[in-house]
């Protein structure tokens, strides 16, 4: 970064002209989720892989800078992993290794550790693109969703009439989950028809004990699922729950699959007493009949850690949006109490997907490259999930973005280069946080109403609106690399759909207004809240009866 936008970042930071040390109302006016349970073990512990069996690949026939393909050797030795519980390492070395398919990890309690992400470190050549390897079975319903919707991007302008690419939004070169389990619901057809563990009766948001019809089906220390459905249709009560009563429009995804829950927390069950059920974590809701709110079987892995190393992919044109042919890094499903950190990912398309995770760090991850990417770090189908120290050099359409049922969820101390968007991708995600987050804009020059997107929804029609209630933004600092305000501050915009949210402390080095609706509570434009700089760190402290760390 230039020293003149490392000494502006650090002046709003450290408090310029415009910063005021000040506890914000909203910590006591408002309703703010309590994001403190996100991230690996609660956010309580760090990975520890002290005692763990580490094994060493090269003694497995995979070996650095060798210009053979380690993609059949690696799935190789996980597969004969497989059959023990016993905790291991993989233990990567210096230098290249190529791979040119899936690298399936359906284990729990196993590590790919590389040498360093930096020089001298260790590097993950990834010359093709996903297109060009046999999807596996847990793709099958995408595919046949894409094909029987006739999903094609159009533009006429760029003479662009192109089917859909199934790895778009899924999939990875690294992909962690349970195998022959779904991954996402797509279609009816491909329901099972999961018989619940037990209905819920009683219980109140943020409490930890609720009753349950029969406690038969549960045991202490199970991971299960809590779903929350709206059969009621258009009209029903959870869209209230989900939205409140802010007018927007909501798209028929919400009613069309009755039996589809449109929020779901992945919870341990710390305690039973009769038909009284404790768990870990604070409920997402409130319990309602009218709401048919059950329990599930939810099968994952736990303690899977990728760390200390690179990803790259060659420099490949954008040749279209949801066209992409796949070079994607990263996919985390059916994963709890896991991590990634320590990770650079270079040109890809997609840099870490995920979905249907629960507790997991992702930390210290930069993409860079020059390609023009979908995703960076994508949060979709989440709970609980904490990405910390995320750095985004490259281009990327959406750069932080909440997707399809993520909640619960957290960006901390991420920075954006260029073309910023703190994106909400619609899909029935609610009370996210970004904390902290660090974005630098480029104006274009002088403008007499200048203005910028920062806060751009996205996703399908039939998804929306783009975010439910209680998305908060913590302390956003801005750093405006050209451009200055001539009549006016620069206008902070781009949501106009989602409703009560919670905007708290927006610094940048121009006079500022911020435009949110509907309903949203704003507090401190043009501040920030130096006593409470992070409300992550805030609230974990205040959980565990700590000093908050910043």
């Amino acid at each position: 970064m230039p020293r003149c936008r490392l000494i502006a970042l650090a002046t709003l930071l450290l408090g310029g002209p415009v910063a005021w040390a000040q506890q914000p109302a909203a910590l006591e006016e408002v309703y703010i989720p309590d994001y403190s349970w996100a991230g690996y073990r609660y956010g309580e512990a760090r990975p520890d892989t002290g005692g763990w069996t580490v094994l060493d690949v090269a003694q497995h026939g995979i070996v650095a800078d060798d210009g053979i393909d380690d993609t059949r050797a690696l799935n190789g030795l996980l597969q004969t992993l497989n059959g023990s519980d016993d905790p291991v390492v993989l233990q990567f070395g210096r230098g290249r290794y190529e791979l040119s398919g899936i690298v399936h990890i359906n284990r729990s309690r196993i590590v790919l550790r590389g040498a360093g992400a930096g020089n001298g470190g260790t590097e993950f050549w990834l010359q093709r693109p996903l297109l060009y390897v046999q999807p596996p079975e847990e793709l099958d319903e995408l595919v046949e969703y894409l094909v029987s919707l006739d999903k094609v991007q159009k533009e006429k302008d760029r003479n662009i009439n192109l089917p859909y690419s199934p790895w778009s939004w899924t999939g990875g070169f690294f992909w962690t989950g349970v195998r022959g389990e779904r991954v996402k619901a797509y279609m009816e057809s491909h329901d099972m028809g999961v018989k619940p563990l037990a209905r819920i009766r009683l219980g109140a948001r943020d409490g930890f004990t609720f009753r349950v019809d029969d406690a038969g089906g549960l045991r202490t220390g199970q991971v299960v699922q809590i779903n929350w459905y709206n059969p009621g249709g258009p009209d029903g009560s959870f869209l209230d729950e989900l939205y409140g009563s802010s007018g927007v429009e909501i798209g028929s995804h919400h009613w069309n699959f009755p039996n589809m829950p449109l929020s779901r927390q992945q919870a341990e069950i710390t305690a039973i007493e009769g038909d009284s059920v404790t768990i870990r974590t604070p409920l997402l809701h409130d319990v309602r009949t009218d709401w048919n709110v059950d329990i599930t079987a939810w099968k994952h892995l736990r303690e899977v850690g990728l760390e200390h190393f690179r990803m790259a992919f060659p420099q490949h044109p954008q040749v279209a949006h949801h066209v992409e042919p796949g070079f994607n890094g990263i996919y985390l499903t059916r994963l709890f109490n896991g991590w990634v950190r320590d990770v650079v990912i270079d040109n890809a398309d997609s840099g870490i997907l995920t979905e249907s995770i629960s507790n997991v760090t992702i930390e210290r991850v930069t993409t860079t490259g020059s390609s023009l990417a979908h995703y960076s770090v994508q949060l979709g189908g989440v709970h609980n999930v904490l990405v910390r120290e995320l750095r985004v050099e490259n281009p990327v359409l959406h750069p932080l973005s909440f997707n399809t049922f993520a909640n619960r969820s957290v960006y901390l101390d991420a920075f954006v280069r260029l073309d910023p968007i703190l994106d909400q991708h619609s899909g029935a995600n609610h009370q996210n946080l970004f904390d902290r987050t660090r974005v630098e804009v480029d104006l274009g020059g002088a403008s007499p109403s200048p203005r910028y997107p920062l806060f751009k929804g996205g996703g399908a029609g039939y998804w929306k609106p783009s975010h439910g209630n209680y998305t908060t933004f913590w302390n956003t600092v801005v750093v405006f690399e050209n451009g200055a305000a001539n009549d006016g501050p620069v206008l902070l915009n781009g949501m106009e759909d989602g409703p009560n949210a919670r905007v708290v402390g927006v610094q940048a080095n121009l006079p500022i207004r911020v435009e949110y609706g509907p309903d949203a509570y704003i507090e401190g434009v043009g501040r920030f809240f130096h006593d409470v700089p992070s409300l992550y760190y805030h609230q974990l402290g205040r959980r565990l009866g700590t000093q908050p760390a910043d």
